[in-house]
């Protein structure tokens, strides 16, 4: 996921903690770039979609 782009990304404060993204932790869900504080907002994150399953799939 090294070609996610902060300046793509999708909202400016993580949606855990409320903080501003940071490129470092960005991930790609239904096709859009979704910015996170920090790596492990954006690894729980991947986590709960991985366990619940992402729509459409």
């Amino acid at each position: 996921m090294n070609d996610l782009r902060l300046e793509d990304c999708t909202n400016k404060t993580c949606p855990w903690s409320g903080k501003p993204v940071s490129a470092d932790s960005l991930t790609l869900y239904q096709d859009r770039v979704v910015g996170f504080c920090n790596p492990g907002c954006r690894d729980k994150f991947e986590k709960a979609v991985d366990h619940f399953g992402q729509p459409g799939k």
